[in-house]
């Protein structure tokens, strides 16, 4: 899986979780178990509705999600992190 992350992202990730030691190992854990395997049951990746139709969103941890855009069966870009209020 080839995942590119958008500058949003890399902006968010900054704000939201880079000063937080214990969000950082937890995110980078989740990230790779998605390249590996971007259906397992411990992500619980959906599909969004509405205006973010063509988008998906997987759980990091508690309320802590990634937005998502699949691009082809082996490429994303990550477009947001943050919390459920926060992303949409």
């Amino acid at each position: 899986m080839i995942i590119e992350l958008h500058p949003a992202f890399e902006k968010s990730y900054r704000k939201r979780i880079a000063s937080f030691p214990k969000l950082v190992v937890k995110t980078k854990e989740r990230i790779t178990l998605f390249a590996q395997n971007p259906f397992h049951p411990l992500l619980h990746d959906h599909a969004l509705a509405g205006r973010q139709l063509r988008l998906r969103a997987f759980s990091v941890m508690g309320d802590l999600r990634i937005i998502y855009l699949p691009l082809s069966n082996d490429r994303v870009l990550f477009l947001d992190i943050g919390t459920h209020n926060q992303v949409y």
